[in-house]
């Protein structure tokens, strides 16, 4: 029985909140439920990615500034942070709260990947369900009436890889100059290009190694990844290249 504390407080409720969305629209096959369930905890997500992701775009937007002050005092590294805390400070920016914040959504993002890596369907784990969540009569797995996923999917498979691709492309824009550090230049191009084919590649192959319930959330995490960034850069007045 798993009674440890990311079981209790964060696994058991979101596999619950996945069952009772099934048993609620019964005329939801599987990976219709897989796509509603992930869309609700993003959108339940959504005030604080909001924040996350501004405090990101807000520190991409004066790090020419935040340059300025690094090279104009890089012999006096304690000016050098009076300086910079200073102009967080003026332009209202925390830092140190998309950090914060991004680890809060860490156990949750986790918790659905393990749900869906896991996830047994058809057959449902009724162990650790809560006493007011029923059991869904029938679950259909066949995804719009073709594919079932409860099995591996190679076309889903393929789609989760290529909009992880393309989540991190539109999120990691490359850089327009270069800082003067060549060293950290090519650091910094190396992770991108490490980021944008890696990653995707190994979505792919876990992805078609286990459901196509797991690839149909990445699909979903990414697209609403990319709308969300896409709603906030419009709302700040923002360029794709910033």
């Amino acid at each position: 029985m798993n009674t440890g504390f990311f079981f209790t407080f964060f696994y058991q409720p979101l596999y619950n909140g996945l069952i009772f969305l099934m048993d609620l629209l019964p005329w939801a096959d599987a990976g219709v439920a897989v796509i509603l369930f992930t869309t609700l905890v993003k959108l339940i997500l959504f005030p604080i990615s909001r924040k996350s992701v501004r405090t990101q775009l807000l520190m991409k937007k004066f790090e020419p500034e935040l340059k300025e002050i690094r090279d104009k005092y890089k012999d006096n590294k304690q000016e050098q942070a009076v300086k910079t805390m200073a102009f967080y400070k003026e332009k209202a920016i925390n830092p140190f709260s998309g950090i914060f914040l991004l680890f809060l959504q860490i156990p949750i993002i986790f918790a659905l990947y393990k749900i869906f890596a896991s996830s047994g369907l058809p057959v449902v784990n009724e162990s650790i369900l809560y006493s007011f969540v029923a059991t869904p009569p029938a679950l259909n797995v066949f995804f719009i009436g073709l594919i079932d996923v409860s099995m591996k999917s190679g076309i889903l498979a393929f789609l989760a890889a290529v909009s992880t691709y393309f989540q991190i492309r539109y999120s990691l824009p490359a850089p327009k100059e270069s800082s003067g550090n060549q060293f950290k230049d090519d650091f910094a191009r190396s992770m991108r290009i490490q980021m944008q084919y890696l990653f995707p590649l190994m979505v792919l192959v876990i992805s078609y190694n286990i459901s196509g319930a797991l690839a149909l959330y990445w699909i979903t995490s990414n697209l609403f990844t990319i709308g969300q960034e896409i709603y906030i850069r419009r709302e700040m007045g923002l360029k794709h290249g910033i």
